[in-house]
């Protein structure tokens, strides 16, 4: 089966910090999970570049070539991805050729449709969403995402004629409940396109920047409808028919909640319009925040992600913000409440389990034993059991029923050693300690597996260590979740996944 997942494109006029790192950890979190089942995975994100924002951030840093300081910015993006080990396929920017075409190609089937029109328009307008904002949507005069009073502009625009899809729109999210999750969001979005959803202004006039309309080189593309194209151009939209054929629609978009009302609303009008096929789900997570603050430049506390990474490894900052943050819901970044993660889950958790485990193998030089005696239908029924919870939680987009399936596999396997406690049987009942360190091999097997999306280099050390190839379970879907699928031989201990002392 085919799996397209996107992130949102990220404006380059800062480098970027946590928050986004978490967006786009989830979303590699279950590219991972499809490739290692065998889906054929088309996993992208991308930077967004055809906004004012981008040129007043420039002009800030004394840069008067505005695309050259565009290309030094998102290459600190993608940089930055590549660091952390996000496994994209393509990373699309807004001021490429590629991308410019798809946009005048949909554009020209909007307007074929008959609907663009020119018009006149009168409101406020807040630079920080770069949106016109209705008053009901401020918070004592100011917007509520970036706390600046908008501006108040009336001019000459072209329309997108986007209430014409009101009632398609709310029959579509009826017949389809899994199309925008969480249920909180859907509720909102619901409520949003039955009451408030209007005509939409697509153009800036006489704005210095963007892609000019095809009808009317004085107005450029209203960055919103410029950049939710990124999601055909980034998979072949106007230049490859063939992959755009292949993986889309998307499976899911992950995006922030403050941005759902474009992704869940506008978007599929514009899509409906075209006449192409819309995303199987949207999916937007909470805001973050640091230490009860959310994270903003003005803010002077955002975080960025590799300094984190460098200090405390890339598979320790992936668990702490897929375990501490709930998916769909609001979070909070605290070093402590890392600190005391790494400790109590990763040091005396996953690895603690791991040493114990391999200590013994490495001890009694354990290889492959077929018979594994009394205890083996228990631990089998233990890792089925958790592979189920696994499966259902990757399938519902509930990612700490993920994790909690993976870590209640490890409980299970350190009660099991304490119960039977294999280091006392070594002497005088060697058969059965074998057989009991078998399966104990094989649970560190199982973890590895229902960890890797999570902790991919974590998978990959216990993999080696137990002298199994990523290429053996990467996309080897008949085997994920089977008992026993490897005859485990020369188990290296190595040293501890997660020491305590750092």
């Amino acid at each position: 089966m085919k799996f397209t997942i996107t992130t949102p494109i990220y404006y380059v006029n800062d480098k970027p910090h946590v928050g986004h790192a978490y967006a786009t950890i989830v979303a590699d979190t279950f590219a991972r999970y499809h490739r290692l089942i065998g889906d054929d995975v088309f996993f992208l994100t991308g930077t967004d570049e055809n906004s004012q924002k981008n040129v007043e951030a420039a002009r800030a840093a004394g840069k008067t070539n505005i695309q050259a300081y565009l290309d030094t910015q998102s290459a600190v993006w993608k940089e930055t991805w590549k660091q952390l080990d996000i496994s994209f396929d393509d990373f699309i920017r807004t001021t490429e050729d590629r991308h410019k075409k798809g946009v005048i190609d949909f554009f020209n089937l909007v307007r074929e449709k008959g609907d663009i029109y020119k018009g006149t328009y009168k409101g406020l307008y807040c630079k920080g969403c770069e949106a016109f904002v209705r008053e009901s949507d401020l918070v004592n005069g100011l917007c509520q995402f970036h706390k600046k009073t908008p501006e108040v502009i009336e001019e000459e625009n072209y329309f997108f004629r986007c209430s014409k899809y009101r009632d398609q729109l709310l029959s579509y999210i009826e017949d389809n409940p899994d199309f925008v999750q969480p249920v909180s969001r859907r509720n909102e979005i619901i409520n949003y396109i039955r009451d408030h959803f209007e005509d939409v202004s697509i153009s800036r006039e006489k704005s210095e920047w963007g892609i000019p309309l095809p009808i009317d080189s004085t107005h450029v593309m209203y960055v919103w409808f410029d950049a939710l194209i990124n999601y055909l151009t980034g998979i072949g939209f106007g230049w490859d028919e063939k992959l755009f054929d292949r993986y889309w629609p998307a499976d899911v978009h992950i995006v922030g909640k403050d941005i759902i009302k474009f992704h869940c609303a506008l978007w599929p009008a514009m899509l409906l319009s075209a006449g192409l096929p819309l995303p199987k789900r949207i999916f937007a997570h909470g805001f973050f925040t640091i230490d009860g603050e959310r994270i903003g430049k003005s803010m002077g506390n955002a975080i960025d992600p590799l300094e984190i990474a460098q200090i405390h490894g890339l598979d320790v900052l992936r668990y702490f913000l897929l375990r501490e943050i709930p998916f769909g819901g609001d979070g909070d970044f605290s070093f402590a409440r890392l600190e005391l993660r790494y400790a109590s889950d990763l040091a005396k958790g996953i690895g603690n389990f791991v040493s114990r485990v391999l200590s013994l193998a490495e001890k009694i030089s354990y290889s492959y034993e077929k018979n594994l005696g009394e205890h083996e239908k228990e631990a089998q029924e233990a890792c089925k059991s958790a592979h189920a919870q696994w499966k259902q939680g990757f399938e519902a987009y509930a990612l700490h029923d993920c994790l909690d399936a993976a870590w209640d596999l490890i409980r299970h396997g350190d009660q099991f050693i304490d119960r039977t406690k294999p280091w006392s049987l070594i002497t005088n009942e060697k058969t059965n300690a074998i057989q009991i360190i078998g399966i104990l091999v094989e649970l560190v097997q199982q973890v590895s597996v229902l960890v890797y999306p999570f902790m991919p280099h974590t998978a990959e050390q216990i993999w080696e260590r137990l002298g199994i190839k990523n290429t053996q379970i990467i996309g080897e879907h008949s085997i994920i979740g089977s008992w026993r699928s490897f005859k485990i031989s020369h188990i290296q201990r190595g040293s501890p996944l997660f020491p305590l002392t750092r």
